[in-house]
């Protein structure tokens, strides 16, 4: 199988598992124990809180595990505003984040807080004077992801940071699909939160991480024990976060050279699509995007019968975040860049990896115009059209 679907997931890198391994079963001990099996537990997990801290540029006691990026999201934007609440109850973010961040931005507004959902452009940029204008007395908080899981849209962080520290304001962002792409300073940046998911670059499932800037209050995410600073109170995820650690070392190593080898594979597959294939859109924008993401939405046909076509010739691609995969409703991000119910319903994400090779981008540009074709001869729209009507 061709897999073009790392937005969704990746496989765990075998240095990764290597590393991992020994914690299940000879290293297994409790971090928080004594004793000399506890504290090499310890000084596994702390060793990988600094390759975190070293991929982010930021201080190991700025790092805190969590089980994922969706956990991270929610524990940033929540623990920010309850424990900010008395400055305000404004948060800021856009109309086309991760649902982590919207059904928690949604939540919060149950509980008294006000929320503006930015618009974005016709690539899905948030405009940097928006953000400006948006903000208030009582805003708290700004929380912008990095850059989109659908669409691949790079998001103007740095000037959005220096907004928000300009106004003392909260600056979140969820990195889930940055981090191990494209090259983060959170100082330089000026970040005071970031979400981070170790499966998105070749690290395991269950386990992410959330930056939090010395000095910046959040309430807890898990009373009930002092791991995590106090902060997320449960036995460390010992093997997960050791694979964390190695996972985002890997990924962030040489990553200009790497970006720029997929980014080349990424932009032959777009050029490829919209030459040979009528009737198509590239969503996102042309160049300040994901090294990895491709998304193509074509005019006449379903999406999940593409998937299925492209299945059967071994391809594994997406429609969209995996995350909805499952929903019968068009993108909301692709909405939110103006694209007409039926197009939105017909797109393609492809989302590279290391491993992807030019043979398999062929093999794709081969297979993929037939699979339109076909589905199109089912449409009576595409019927009209090429009769000219």
């Amino acid at each position: 199988m061709i897999y073009f679907d790392h937005a969704a997931t990746t496989a765990v890198k075998p240095q990764v598992l290597e590393a991992m391994l020994p914690y299940f079963s000879e290293n297994y001990g409790n971090a928080s124990s004594i004793y000399t099996i506890g504290q090499q537990s310890r000084a596994a997990v702390e060793a990988a809180r600094e390759q975190v801290a070293s991929a982010l540029s930021c201080l190991p006691r700025e790092v805190y595990f969590t089980a994922g990026g969706s956990e991270s999201d929610n524990w940033a934007i929540k623990g920010a505003a309850f424990a900010n609440r008395k400055k305000g109850n404004h948060i800021i973010t856009s109309c086309i984040e991760h649902h982590a961040v919207l059904h928690t931005c949604q939540y919060l507004e149950k509980q008294g807080f006000e929320v503006t959902y930015l618009p974005v452009n016709e690539y899905g940029e948030v405009s940097v004077e928006d953000v400006k204008n948006a903000i208030r007395e009582d805003t708290i908080l700004i929380t912008i992801m990095f850059a989109n899981n659908e669409i691949g849209t790079i998001q103007p962080i740095s000037e959005i940071g220096k907004i928000a520290a300009e106004h003392k304001i909260l600056f979140h962002t969820d990195a889930v699909q940055a981090v191990g792409a494209v090259p983060i300073n959170v100082k330089e940046m000026g970040i005071d939160m970031l979400s981070l998911s170790a499966h998105k670059f070749g690290g395991p499932k269950g386990i992410g991480a959330l930056y939090i800037r010395g000095g910046v209050r959040v309430d807890n995410l898990v009373h009930g024990g002092a791991q995590e600073r106090n902060k997320r109170a449960g036995t460390e995820n010992l093997a997960g976060i050791v694979g964390l650690g190695k996972a985002i070392e890997l990924a962030t190593a040489d990553i200009t050279t790497k970006s720029e080898k997929i980014a080349a594979m990424r932009d032959y597959i777009m050029n490829g699509i919209l030459t040979k294939i009528p009737y198509t859109r590239l969503n996102g924008h042309p160049t300040n995007r994901l090294c990895g993401n491709v998304n193509i939405s074509f005019e006449f046909i379903e999406g999940e019968g593409m998937l299925l076509l492209l299945d059967m010739n071994g391809i594994a691609a997406s429609s969209g975040s995996a995350c909805t995969s499952g929903s019968l409703d068009p993108s909301h991000v692709l909405l939110a860049i103006g694209l007409p119910h039926g197009i939105a319903h017909g797109s393609l994400r492809i989302s590279l990896g290391e491993e992807n090779t030019m043979e398999d981008a062929d093999r794709l540009l081969e297979i993929l115009p037939g699979i339109i074709d076909r589905l199109r001869q089912m449409s009576p729209l595409y019927e009209e059209v090429e009769r000219g009507e």
